[in-house]
């Protein structure tokens, strides 16, 4: 958006002078605590709009113009899951008419079908079935690397982790290292919502502590196994929760450097228990979507170097803008995510890679397919030719 500190440092002289030394310290590569986190999420008009160009302004310097995204495969095995968090539009109870349970042999030809589509990755998280055995997780590895051996499978929430572990009788590292050895490749860093205990007793009745969650992504990181980082936001939440669940996670990626990229996911309301009994607001605004991924890039700066946009929650378009925002990555393409669509989103079904090609080169960058580990596959031309 703009290039030279020197043209950013005269648009932020016109700034309130509180915020626009937050900022010039961002542009300074220097860490925001907390508290100047929070007044940055609230930031509205000519705030708003320098926010933004500071954000995007570290996304050039960290990623430069490219925007990734990665060809994947959804694979949601089950919705039939016994915790009934608050939030949860997707879980369905044994005996529901529109309870669902893959088998093995379902699993691995829906692997099967988005290698030959294209897909590099699969991404499987499911329900915690009430009568499913722990070493489950295993076997649905196995049964995937049987059929498509170098699909790289990223699988499996911390909630999932600690289940699995609970119903197998192993710890936590261990039960991650079994995965591992089966073929896992990766771990998705949901489950998190807000790392806040307050918070997590009203969504989830606290059934996976803040304090366990990060027990878990840690171990993973320390036994070679990376992880994305998440926030679902928009609910019961605050901005001062907001900003210490940031820290939280700049202060593991400090320690572990496991995280593979930052990925802000709006609440979304429409089915969710929490919003139907009146408790909870209708999703963050589209301001509060802006502020969310520029405050990220400008506090996980030279900690997490990829931001990603949940087109799924945002949609194309809305994506796009955060795209300017300090984001750099376009997510997936998805082929069969249900539990967004469960909640009522409007998108989340599929996307080719061709329209994520032309998402990005309508912003001027340069759109890559990506690995899981954001290795580039194929960069494109800026143009079509």
């Amino acid at each position: 958006m703009v290039n030279g500190n020197g043209m950013l440092n005269g648009l932020l002289s016109g700034l309130n002078p509180a915020v626009a030394r937050i900022l010039d310290r961002a542009l300074e590569e220097r860490e925001i605590a907390v508290e100047e986190a929070e007044i940055l999420f609230e930031l509205t008009g000519r705030e708003l709009f320098g926010l933004m160009l500071v954000a995007d302004e570290l996304r050039r310097r960290a990623v430069g113009e490219i925007v990734t995204y990665v060809t994947v495969r959804n694979i949601n095995f089950t919705n039939i899951c016994y915790t009934g968090c608050r939030f949860c539009a997707f879980a369905r109870h044994l005996g529901d008419t529109d309870a669902q349970w893959m088998s093995l042999d379902e699993v691995a030809d829906r692997a099967e079908e988005g290698w030959r589509a294209g897909a590099t990755e699969v991404c499987m998280q499911g329900g915690l079935h009430p009568k499913m055995e722990g070493y489950h997780y295993r076997e649905l590895i196995l049964a995937i690397k049987a059929r498509v051996p170098e699909m790289h499978i990223h699988a499996f929430s911390p909630f999932e982790i600690q289940y699995g572990a609970q119903r197998s009788g192993l710890s936590h590292a261990d039960f991650l290292k079994m995965l591992k050895d089966a073929g896992l490749g990766s771990i998705p860093g949901t489950a998190a919502e807000i790392l806040d205990s307050e918070i997590r007793q009203r969504l989830t009745r606290n059934k996976l502590s803040a304090e366990q969650w990060v027990e878990i992504v840690t171990t993973a990181h320390r036994l070679g196994i990376r992880s994305t980082s998440t926030i679902m936001y928009g609910h019961i939440d605050t901005p001062r929760q907001w900003a210490a669940h940031l820290a939280l996670l700049r202060d593991i990626q400090r320690d572990t450097g496991g995280f593979t990229e930052f990925v802000p996911l709006g609440f979304i309301h429409h089915n969710a228990p929490i919003y139907l009994d009146g408790d909870a607001r209708p999703g963050p605004t589209g301001l509060e979507d802006l502020r969310m991924h520029a405050v990220a890039r400008i506090m996980l700066h030279n900690f997490i170097p990829n931001i990603q946009v949940s087109w799924v929650k945002l949609g194309p378009k809305f994506a796009q803008m955060c795209l300017n925002a300090g984001a750099n990555d376009f997510g997936g393409t998805l082929m069969n995510e249900t539990i967004s669509r469960s909640a009522g989103s409007p998108y989340g079904e599929y996307m080719p890679p061709e329209e994520f090609q032309r998402l990005v080169r309508d912003l001027g960058r340069i759109p890559a397919q990506r690995s899981t580990a954001y290795k580039l596959l194929k960069v494109f031309d800026p143009v079509i030719s």
